[in-house]
């Protein structure tokens, strides 16, 4: 029986990362997660504790010695390991500087030195910045308009130098608004699905940053785990060392998300459908709109995302139904 490759998968105790957790050790990869539980949670990896395929290195990618030790064996690096968010990067740069680049730094000059075959790494649709055409595509960016999107764009170059200076295979995805199962609801940068999730259940009212016409790129969790998987098993010279759009390729605005929550969360729960929507502030930082081209990734990776915003959302309500109640 040939023994499946290793994978180390950053911030794995995160919504992303445990996600890729589960998915490759479902199909018997061995699975390195290392994570310093700053915002992902010991509950995200419980069930994967006792796989003989799973081993959990608790470290911080701010420690190079720490990001050396989990690179050891490992043929892959999926890093998701981050400090997410625009307003928390607004409210306090240096600690997102910390992690989101010298961190980044360390995993890639740990990866290089572990003889890693191919480091894949979370990149971002901030890195558009104030770019206003549309759709996103991957070589047109603008001004960042973030700490949090600088960082995302350093990432992108250090990952090109390493891949130029030092032949280190790298591919960089762009994720635009991730969502899916074990997104965290709770805490002041809670991302918005979630969060309204939780307050629509609760019977408070989610409250929406302007008038609501802001759109997005809203991207299931399980098109992300897919283009996580076409990046790691490419053979494509042409697609490697490189960024791609990961994400369905059509965008909804803020109004329209929160009127899908009502309705699919109104199946178990009628009162829903009656709750009223606060309107709020504009938020700094915040792009107006976001919608990614994806036909860069369906031609080299061959990538065909298997779920719609709305199919997604529908999975999604029906998790944190069970989960969060």
């Amino acid at each position: 029986m040939k023994i499946k490759a290793t994978i180390l998968i950053t911030g794995g105790a995160g919504f992303i990362g445990s996600n890729l957790c589960e998915y490759f050790l479902a199909k018997d990869f061995k699975v390195v997660c290392m994570d310093n539980f700053a915002t992902g949670h010991r509950y995200n990896i419980s069930g994967f504790l006792s796989n003989k395929n799973f081993k959990l290195i608790e470290g911080d990618i701010r420690n190079l010695e720490q990001c050396k030790e989990a690179a050891q064996g490992v043929d892959y690096v999926l890093h998701q390991a981050a400090l997410g968010s625009v307003p928390r990067s607004i409210n306090d740069p240096i600690t997102t500087n910390d992690v989101n680049v010298t961190g980044f730094l360390n995993m890639l000059v740990a990866s290089r030195d572990a003889a890693v075959k191919r480091f894949i790494y979370a990149a971002s649709s901030s890195t558009y910045g104030d770019l206003e055409s549309l759709p996103k595509i991957e070589d047109k960016i603008g001004k960042p308009l973030s700490p949090y999107a600088i960082t995302k764009y350093v990432n992108e170059l250090y990952a090109e130098i390493f891949s130029t200076t030092y032949g280190l295979e790298t591919i960089g995805l762009r994720y635009f608004n991730v969502f899916g199962r074990r997104q965290d609801p709770n805490g002041a940068y809670a991302a918005v699905i979630p969060k309204f999730v939780l307050q629509l259940m609760q019977h408070e009212s989610p409250i929406i940053n302007g008038d609501g016409n802001y759109s997005r790129d809203f991207t299931y969790i399980d098109n992300v785990i897919q283009m996580n998987e076409l990046a790691m098993n490419t053979n494509n010279p042409a697609a490697i060392n490189t960024v791609y759009n990961t994400a369905f390729g059509d965008r909804n605005t803020l109004n329209e998300l929160v009127k899908y929550l009502k309705e699919y969360l109104s199946e178990y729960d009628s009162e829903i459908a009656t709750v009223d929507v606060i309107h709020g502030p504009n938020r700094a930082g915040d792009i107006p709109h976001s919608l990614a081209s994806i036909e860069k990734a369906k031609q080299l990776l061959h990538y065909t995302p298997n779920y719609s915003f709305q199919e997604g959302l529908k999975e999604a309500v029906e998790w944190y139904w069970k989960n969060l109640k």
